[in-house]
């Protein structure tokens, strides 16, 4: 069993473009079959992957765990640093799409969760830093940046 991570957007970016060691994009295609994909809202959907090849290699709070919310790493809870720097370059990637002002959604869930398990919520992606992002599980995440960028001028 193991982490799964979606995503979807209006975006027609070729997201694999960013692939890296720690972060891989995957399109889905027709025929790829996950129940979680039925609750994506954009016709672009990305399986995102991690350097364990499923994506389990990223920051994830238990359910159980969701009232800790984003933070920074803590002393007192240890993670790896593929781990760290893997969410640190989804972030960046996320943080990209939604620049451009495309919209974007983000499923992450645990391999035989059915979509009635999931709760989605709306984050602003300007009230999460980079270092306190995180997923959780059983989770999707309406992504929304407050000031989006001009592509042209950067502003």
């Amino acid at each position: 069993m193991c982490y799964l991570v979606y995503l979807s957007t209006d975006s027609p970016k070729d997201l694999t473009e960013r692939n890296s060691d720690l972060v891989r994009f995957e399109k889905v295609t027709e025929g790829h079959f996950d129940p979680g994909l039925a609750l994506l809202a954009f016709p672009n959907q990305w399986y995102v992957g991690s350097k364990s090849g499923c994506s389990c290699t990223f920051r994830h709070l238990h359910p159980s765990s969701i009232a800790l919310g984003f933070s920074e790493p803590e002393d007192w809870y240890p993670e790896g640093r593929d781990e760290l720097d893997a969410t640190r370059e989804l972030y960046a990637a996320l943080s990209e799409i939604l620049s451009s002002g495309a919209r974007l959604d983000l499923l992450d869930r645990w391999e035989g969760s059915q979509p009635e398990d999931i709760t989605t919520l709306v984050v602003s992606f300007d009230q999460v830093s980079p270092g306190a992002f995180r997923l959780f599980e059983s989770h999707k995440f309406i992504l929304e940046k407050d000031e989006v960028s001009d592509p042209v001028s950067g502003k």
